[in-house]
């Protein structure tokens, strides 16, 4: 039996289940449901309670203590250093990357529409689209946000989320990644587990998908790059080309601030994270 530490949400239960499918009769998975920072604060903003690892740090924590033998989260929650005596062990297949605006289409969006996110990331890329646009902040699982899209114009959420969930608003507007890039990591799912427990490595390195794992690998050395913080207003999306990995970065000069975009490629994915990365700290600093 291996011990699964994980969220309690709908969603986190759905990727432990998720990961349970993949493993198989190699193991019987038992989930320990665990309560972060970020779900004991849920009405207060991601950058107003730490930012860095607020969904995952008391994840982590069960596994480093012995009460879980693996972590699983949504790639995109972690920060980009992997805390001592753990390991990412595991990148199952990704799912979709994109974002989706619910409730309305982003070309329908009236003059000075309100759009609910907590994201800086997606605030400021939908601020360039639309310097009109309004925002309110945002959190909660996702049943809350598609029950709360009625008290704006739009919200925007992750297109895995609705997928994996099984819901379908009835106005669901996915943007492409040249549109809004996604957040590092988003659509794919980390597993974490103590770095000398070979026998849990082994079963995990079964589950590994080896083009996810190499452009979520790019991705979160662009993040690393940059500082690590997972609430800056930066995104990066990486995908494979043949034998060349490309990937698609943007970073804003603050949340009110112009977005700037970088494109390139490469057969080493982290060094072509790292550089993109230098190159757009080069641009907002000037």
């Amino acid at each position: 039996m291996l011990r699964a530490a994980t969220r309690g949400s709908a969603l986190a239960r759905w990727q432990t289940a998720h990961i349970a499918e993949l493993l198989g009769r190699a193991a019987d998975v038992q989930p320990l449901l665990v309560t972060t920072t970020g779900d004991r604060l849920a009405e207060e903003p991601i950058s107003a309670i730490g930012g860095k690892g607020v969904f995952v740090k008391e994840v982590q924590a069960a596994v480093l203590d012995g009460r879980a033998d693996l972590a699983v989260h949504s790639a995109k929650d972690l920060p980009a250093a992997t805390p001592d005596g753990l390991v990412l062990a595991a990148v199952p297949g990704r799912g979709d990357p994109r974002d989706v605006l619910v409730g309305c289409r982003l070309a329908d969006l009236p003059e000075g529409a309100v759009v609910a996110t907590g994201s800086a990331r997606r605030r400021a890329q939908l601020r360039e689209l639309r310097g009109d646009l309004r925002f309110s902040e945002l959190r909660g699982n996702i049943a809350t946000r598609l029950a709360k899209a009625q008290d704006f114009d739009a919200v925007i959420v992750a297109k895995a989320a609705l997928d994996r969930l099984d819901e379908h608003p009835p106005v669901a507007d996915v943007l492409g990644c040249d549109v809004m890039v996604p957040q590092v990591g988003q659509g794919a799912l980390a597993v974490e587990c103590r770095e000398g427990d070979q026998r849990v490595r082994s079963l995990l390195a079964a589950i590994q998908d080896p083009l996810a794992r190499r452009v979520v690998d790019a991705e979160r050395a662009f993040l690393g790059t940059l500082g690590g913080d997972c609430t800056l207003p930066a995104g990066a999306h990486a995908h494979i080309r043949g034998d060349t990995l490309v990937m698609r970065a943007v970073l804003a000069d603050g949340p009110s601030g112009r977005c700037h975009v970088v494109v390139g490629e490469g057969a080493d994915g982290e060094a072509l994270g790292r550089d993109l990365a230098r190159k757009l700290l080069q641009a907002t600093a000037r």
